[in-house]
């Protein structure tokens, strides 16, 4: 038996809703309804925790809570609001609705133990009052979509006062504080405080603004060349958009410059080449038309370039050799042609050169490979030719080295271990390595990602590599290695095997990595039953590939509730039983290929509930009875591709018999004509140095007689 309420606070809820007068125009949202409606004094709804939108302490029996967010309420808030008296409120919603033009009156401050206030588009107008700021235990603040000023307090004052904000919503709010002595402001590093940028009058003392990292939004002022004073302006990873306004390049005295990770558009401003003052520059990852990177060579004071994805294109100029204070140069993912530049290999104080994902060919100067404060060296995607021996490598820095995807021979020796630098990215996919596995690695405790696919190396997979604790990203695929599966550390989050000789079970042990994203074995020769403990995995992993094996039995019933799988490819083996029901917790499902197995199940039609089916392949297994039609609109709402060919029963023209086996696999040898449907995935590295992304595309590749699609799937994950 719970506490009725008090009957103080029942008095003051009907007291505040006998202040306001219900209208329907006073909410947006269209399944708003006045919740005050039924609050009653008599009869069995006597007890105020029995209101609509009231929440009670199950102990004390005091308002806790109050949600009359989108209530149709109308009228005014003043000093004298009962709303105050309920000093035991954690929680108060009262977006939604028409305050008409009331201010926050200062008894807010009577709410201390809140820690949730949302008075969003409820049409309150003026200064937010600065005893809000004494609401010490809020952790989320949504004043967002009314007429509000955050000026006196200012916003710096807020985030300072209020430090258990996590949440912090000011869309529209006009923080244009008439501050003219401001002079540092930063509050970056909070991804839920919204805004965007006023007017900046002239006259302004500012010198730092730091708003990276927040959602902040909008595009950026003219104006901001009234700035004359500002020396450091960090925009990064908001949602900024629109041209950059030519008047940034004005502000001469800038000497960091950060606008990278936004959707800013057109040309890069000609008045950039005014900074001579920066030191530091970044406007990686936007969409800026297509142009040259020769703007910045009298930029001699530059330390740090970060241009990677700004559709640059031409030659790396020669001119950047004028920079002697240059340490990073990130310039990956443009189309950048032409040969690494002399003067590269001799400018002894890079510390991260980042060039892969361009078209730039030729042999790489061997004296890039000495350069004695390399931490970052990433070549990756390109065309360079030649032999690299990575003995050669001099910098004991060095963390990240690339090297993938080109025409490139690497070679090593056993010896080349002890001098070699501990490396955490290693990227050597493609690199005409054979034998057995590279000794030179023996020894690199320190590795997280690993790329060795697409190489010749042979034999066992040896046990000192796979005991290395660190490993999150791992990729042998497309080689000749044999043995058993090995099992990499339960911190791998990608494991890559696909396309090599390996033979057995999959080992249970498999179940414990808990954390995997892809796990790809296609195109091995793996057998036996599946471990029952495979849909631990399930919670974790986007995608699950045995293709083209020799895996037999039924497919565990094990999928839990909580299935993240995006992509599922069991085709090609000697699977029988039914399709597992557990699938339907995969709700984020896109592909599932099953074909060319020996299920003998009924169509199974319950997958139409799924939102994101785009493929499904059933062709070639033992599938009869009847397809019917979708019962509802939203079954198979999403589908793009379904092949069933090899089916048999109504409605379908060929009958079922008793003895049909499967159609046979088809061998890898015999050209990509021979599947129907096959799955790649590709994995990238870029900027290690200065923050890992493993970018992970999924690709779904059709016979492009009869189709031409491409699935992409981009999953990010970054180590700040």
């Amino acid at each position: 038996m719970h506490p009725l309420c008090h009957e103080e606070e029942s008095h003051a809820l009907l007291q505040f809703k006998q202040s306001l007068v219900i209208n329907e125009s006073a909410s947006s949202d269209p399944s708003s309804y006045p919740k005050v409606a039924s609050w009653k004094v008599d009869g069995e709804s006597r007890d105020c925790c029995s209101w609509d939108g009231v929440e009670c302490d199950r102990d004390s029996g005091h308002v806790i809570g109050l949600d009359l967010s989108s209530s149709c309420l109308y009228g005014s808030i003043d000093s004298n609001s009962t709303l105050f008296h309920l000093v035991h409120l954690r929680r108060l919603n009262l977006a939604d609705n028409d305050f008409n033009n009331s201010k926050i009156p200062s008894e807010i401050r009577n709410l201390s133990r809140l820690f949730d206030l949302d008075l969003s588009h409820s049409s309150f107008t003026g200064q937010i009052p600065e005893e809000i700021l004494e609401l010490s235990k809020l952790v989320s603040l949504d004043l967002g979509v009314n007429y509000l000023k955050l000026q006196k307090p200012g916003l710096q004052h807020l985030v300072e006062a209020l430090t258990n904000l996590e949440v912090l919503h000011l869309s529209r709010v006009d923080i244009s504080a008439k501050l003219p002595n401001l002079r540092f402001l930063s509050i970056r590093y909070n991804p839920y405080l919204t805004g965007y940028l006023p007017d900046f009058q002239s006259g302004s003392q500012l010198e730092l603004v730091l708003l990276a990292r927040t959602s902040f939004s909008g595009q950026l002022p003219e104006s901001i060349g009234n700035l004359k004073s500002l020396k450091e302006f960090d925009v990064e990873e908001c949602y900024f958009s629109g041209v950059i306004p030519s008047s940034l390049g004005n502000l001469t005295k800038l000497n960091s410059l950060n606008l990278s990770y936004n959707s800013f558009s057109g040309k890069i401003p000609s008045t950039f080449v005014n900074l001579l003052q920066l030191t530091h520059l970044s406007l990686s990852s936007n969409n800026f038309s297509s142009g040259t990177l020769h703007w910045f060579c009298n930029l001699t004071k530059l330390n740090y370039i970060g241009l990677s994805l700004t559709n640059s294109y031409g030659e790396i100029p020669s001119c950047l050799g004028n920079l002697t204070h240059l340490a990073f140069l990130k310039l990956t993912a443009n189309k950048l042609v032409g040969q690494i530049p002399s003067w590269i290999g001799n400018h002894t104080l890079f510390i991260s050169l980042n060039l892969g994902f361009n078209r730039l060919h030729g042999p790489i100067p061997e004296s890039i490979f000495r350069l004695p404060n390399l931490e970052a060296l990433e070549l990756q995607e390109n065309l360079f030719r030649g032999t690299v021996n990575v003995g050669l490598l001099r910098s004991r820095s060095l963390v990240s080295f690339q090297l993938n995807a080109n025409n490139l021979s690497v070679i090593g020796n056993s010896n080349d271990s002890v001098a070699l630098p501990k490396f955490q990215a290693l990227g050597l996919g493609g690199c005409n390595l054979s034998g057995e596995f590279p000794s030179f690695l023996h020894g690199q405790n320190h590795l997280e990602y690993v790329d060795l696919g697409d190489n010749n190396i042979e034999g066992h997979i040896p046990k000192w590599f796979m005991n290395l604790g660190n490993l999150r990203y791992l990729r042998l695929s497309g080689n000749k290695l044999e043995g058993a599966l090995p099992i990499p550390p339960r911190s791998t989050i990608i494991y890559q095997v696909s396309d090599n000789r390996l033979t057995g079970e999959i080992p249970p042990a498999i179940c414990n990595l808990t954390s995997l994203l892809i796990l790809q074995l296609s195109n091995n020769n793996l057998n036996s039953k599946l471990p029952q403990c495979l849909g631990n995995i399930s919670n974790s992993a986007s995608v699950l590939d045995l293709r083209n094996n020799s895996f037999s039995g039924d497919i565990p019933d094990a999928f839990s509730s909580g299935c993240t799988l995006r992509s599922i490819d069991f085709s090609q083996n000697q699977f029988e039983g039914k399709i597992p029901r557990s699938l339907a917790n995969c709700t984020k499902l896109e592909i599932l290929n099953i074909g060319k197995n020996k299920i003998n199940d009924v169509f199974p039609s319950w997958l139409g509930i799924f939102p994101k089916l785009r493929v499904l392949i059933l062709r070639s297994n033992r599938l009869h009875g009847v397809i019917r039609k979708p019962r509802a609109n939203f079954e198979f709402q999403r589908l793009q591709i379904v092949d069933l060919s090899g089916l048999c029963g109504k409605p379908l023209s060929r009958k079922c018999g008793n003895g049909e086996d499967s159609l046979p696999a088809a061998k890898r040898d015999e050209g990509s004509a021979a599947y129907p449907l096959e799955f790649g995935w590709k994995v990238v590295v870029i900027g290690y140095a200065s923050g890992l992304v493993i970018g992970v595309i999924l690709g779904c590749v059709m016979d492009t007689r009869k189709y031409e699609w491409l699935v992409k799937n981009y999953f990010a994950r970054w180590q700040r």
